[in-house]
């Protein structure tokens, strides 16, 4: 893959570093020739949104969130309504265009078109051999991609060190295999695999069918024997029943005739049982009238009493109230003479009121004045904290000049080290002409810092006097406090007289209402002092008492004349003989009735009896019919499950424990000599790197796993990569990704030209830097890349590059030739 153009159009990275809209970047003419590309620039440029968009696949590498589909959307890294993403690159000897627009206005919406330059050089859609149109949409954008550069997962482990990107170290033993068989072309060993494993799946979905069908049968067999057990005595019961059936009717004709029997004596005595109703008609009667007469005494009784209790309840009411009248007229008087207790205070209280408002009023114009006092004292306080923030915002821009002033310095120093100062190259040499931009900024960063020092003393001197105003006024909160205190004690003593003043009226209304109560309790005294009760209500308790006499005398009358008449009609039915008793009949009844019920379920016991003797044959044949299905469906279902086994065994051999695994452990020495070759290379032979495909467990028995193994020459040592130091691991783990990438390109049909990584060399001291620097060029060397576009802070890492392409010098040119 060679890069020929990149355009980026509302790219949020592109404008917050760079201020643009709109980013192009030609690299056939910034990087004709070159190898080794970096991309600089202050931190927050865009370098990394730059970089993320240097690939046809529809991805920014580190700016995924999470692994998988899902993990990343342009949608957060945008701005404009309609933004763009452009790029021209040319895979194999052919031109191809990606054009990526991405719709914020109203409905979310990306487009995606990959398009192929023809012989005509016009632009037009790529077609796969399978039919597949670049047509816009995401999905035949992905599959078009991936046909012509293969997987995104291996594009971005071998090719394109993302920053933030995971270590190999860091993957899980599924990932890592995944990996490796994406770069050693397995891919239709695992298509088979999958094949097989769907086919198995389908084996045993038909599986559970045929169990379903079995179990189906077996129930059958059951109840099929069920029914077998309980009909093979159906001959028997059916004479059993038979026998059961004659006695039951035997039974149930002698229970007939005695029913008959009992009812004909029930007959004789229905004459007798008219008498005995008569009579005690009579005797109901004559209780029914003895209890109407009771009733009329009881209501007249009621009425009697209910006018006894009236009377009471008048005279307990005129008694009540008399004593509430006293109550009340008592209470009165308590209240009066606790009031006008109060009265000398109030009498008092009028005299001083007038004096304790002047004293208010002078003292509420103290409060004021203090009041003022302290806001004078808080804004010379605040003055005096602006101008210390000042001087020490003054200082810190005096130490950003006095930075500034020193890097120059450094800078210009530069020109006697150069070693190319008085050759023919120093018009072309970069760190020349930063030195002299350095020489010719020094007066100024000079001036700066005699302003600074100026304004700071200026600033010091407004702090000097701010600080002796606060200091004069430091009481003033103090005096304000006190003056406040005795402002709230003044109209305390004044709301209180005031308060009292006002019940100047009320003492004269309490003098009245003393008085009255006064009148009130003499006149309650005079109307109690008669104890007799009213003449009328004397006689009329009189009269009510006598009525109470006269019905209780009537109801001792009345029950002695209904003891003698039911003491006459009980006589008369004792002489009458004993009444039929309808029990014993209907018992005899109840008799019949269940030993008819039994004979017609002994028939009809019989009859089923009858019945299972004649099915019980076709019960028998049913059943050898089951067992020979059951045998048939038994053998299918073994069938089957071998078959299951046989393609589970296919879809094992054929997954990445299987067949890719053994390829795996074949490219292993492979990938580790790449890297070791590049580590003899670059940074001697202190270490050597293994990789292991195959653990030992507690048991002492091998499984499948994925671990990086370094021998350290200098320890003697072998440990996991996990276990180094994080600088160690960098260049380590950098050395394998590029062996991935040598051995791609020496194995793979496909042959990515270019190499792109993004501050892999952070970790590293300046010396690893260097040795980092000559590892890409070996790695260009060995693999037959053209190019590696790379992003590094270090300059000296990118002094090692054979272009240097800085984002805001490239900004500044692009405006001066516009």
């Amino acid at each position: 893959m060679q890069l020929l153009s990149l355009t980026l159009k509302g790219f949020r990275g592109i404008r917050d570093g760079l201020g643009l809209e709109t980013l192009t970047l030609d690299f056939e003419a910034l990087c004709d020739g070159a190898q080794l590309v970096a991309i600089t620039g202050a931190n927050g440029r865009g370098k990394s949104t730059v970089l993320d968009n240097m690939h046809p696949f529809m991805t920014m590498p580190s700016r995924v969130a999470t692994a998988g589909a899902g993990g990343f959307s342009y949608y957060d890294h945008v701005y404009l309504p309609e933004s763009e993403k452009d790029l021209t690159w040319a895979l194999e000897g052919r031109c191809y265009r990606t054009q990526v627009v991405i719709r914020l206005n109203g409905r979310r919406r990306t487009e995606a078109y990959l398009s192929a330059l023809a012989d005509d050089g016009v632009w037009r859609p790529v077609v796969l051999d399978d039919g597949t149109v670049s047509d816009g949409k995401v999905e035949t954008y992905t599959r078009c991609v991936e046909h012509l550069c293969g997987s995104a997962d291996t594009f971005f482990t071998s090719v394109f060190g993302a920053q933030g990107k995971r270590q190999l170290s860091d993957y899980r033993n599924g990932e890592i295999k995944t990996l490796l068989a994406d770069l050693l072309a397995q891919d239709q060993i695992r298509e088979l695999g999958a094949k097989a494993s769907q086919t198995a799946k389908l084996l045993k979905a038909g599986l559970v069918g045929i169990r379903q069908e079995l179990s189906v049968i077996v129930e059958d067999e059951e109840e099929a024997a069920c029914g077998l057990a309980k009909a093979i005595e159906a001959p028997t019961r059916a004479q059993q029943a038979q026998l059961e059936a004659t006695k039951a009717a035997e039974r149930r004709e002698e229970l007939s005739q005695s029913c008959a029997r009992l009812m004909a004596q029930r007959d004789q005595s229905r004459e007798t049982d008219a008498r005995r109703s008569q009579l005690q008609e009579e005797r109901s009667a004559a209780q029914a009238a003895d209890l109407a007469a009771v009733r009329d005494l009881g209501e007249r009784e009621r009425l009697d009493r209910q006018r006894l209790e009236r009377l009471d309840q008048r005279c307990a009411q005129r008694a009540e109230q008399t004593r509430r009248r006293r109550e009340r007229a008592q209470a009165a008087q308590a209240q009066c003479i606790a009031l006008l207790s109060r009265a000398p205070l109030v009498e008092r209280a009028v005299k001083r009121l007038p004096l304790a408002e002047r004293v208010l009023s002078m003292r509420a114009d103290h409060v004021h004045q203090a009041r003022e006092a302290v806001t004078e004292w808080e804004s010379a306080r605040s003055a005096m904290r602006l101008g210390e923030q000042r001087v020490e915002a003054i200082e810190r821009e005096a130490g950003q000049a006095a930075l500034r002033a020193q890097s120059l310095s450094r800078r210009f120093a530069l020109t006697r080290e150069v070693p190319c100062s008085g050759l023919a190259l120093q018009g072309e040499c970069q760190l020349l002409a930063d030195a002299r931009e350095a020489k010719a900024l020094i007066p100024s960063a000079e001036g700066v810092l005699q302003r600074l020092a100026e304004e700071r003393a200026q600033a010091q001197a407004e702090v000097q006097a701010a600080r002796g105003r606060v200091e004069a006024m430091s009481s003033a909160e103090a005096q304000l406090q006190r003056k406040g205190n005795r402002l709230e004690r003044s109209r305390a003593r004044s709301s209180r007289f005031a308060l009292l003043a006002g019940k100047a009226e009320e003492m004269a209304d309490t003098r009245l209402r003393l008085a009255e109560a006064n009148e009130e309790l003499k006149g309650t005294a005079e109307v109690g002092g008669d104890p007799e009760p009213a003449r009328q209500e004397q006689e009329e308790r009189e009269t009510i008492l006598a009525s109470l006499r006269r019905i209780e005398a009537q109801r001792r009358t009345q029950s002695e004349q209904l003891q003698k008449s039911l003491a006459r009609i009980d006589s008369l039915l004792q002489a009458l003989p004993m009444p039929f008793d309808g029990r014993a009949l209907r018992a005899a009844e109840a008799d019949r009735d269940r030993a008819a019920a039994q004979c017609e379920a002994l028939q009809a016991a019989h009859l089923e009896a009858v019945r299972q003797s004649q099915a019980l044959v076709e019960l028998r044949r049913a059943q050898q019919q089951l067992g020979q299905r059951r045998v048939s469906v038994q053998q299918r279902a073994k069938r089957v499950e071998d078959a299951v086994a046989n393609w589970t065994l296919l879809a094992r051999c054929m997954s990445n424990d299987g067949l890719i695994a053994l390829a795996i452990d074949d490219a292993g020495p492979a990938l580790s000599g790449l890297a070791n070759e590049l580590l003899m290379a670059c940074y001697g032979a202190r270490f050597t790197v293994s990789i292991v495909t195959q653990a030992e467990t507690a048991k002492g028995e091998l499984r499948e796993g994925f671990d990086i193994v370094v021998y350290d020459a200098e320890s003697g040592e072998s440990k996991s990569v996990r276990m180094m130091s994080g600088g160690e691991r960098v260049w380590i783990n950098e050395c394998l990704v590029r062996a991935v990438a040598l051995y791609l390109s020496q194995t793979s049909e496909r042959r990515y030209a270019t190499l792109f990584s993004d501050e892999a060399d952070g970790a590293l001291d300046p010396a690893r830097k260097r040795m980092f620097g000559a590892m890409k060029r070996e790695v260009l060397r060995i693999g037959g890349y053209t190019r590696e576009f790379f992003i590094s802070q270090t300059p000296e890492l990118a002094g090692m590059a054979d272009v240097v392409i800085d984002l805001e010098k490239h900004v500044r040119e692009a405006a001066l030739c516009r």
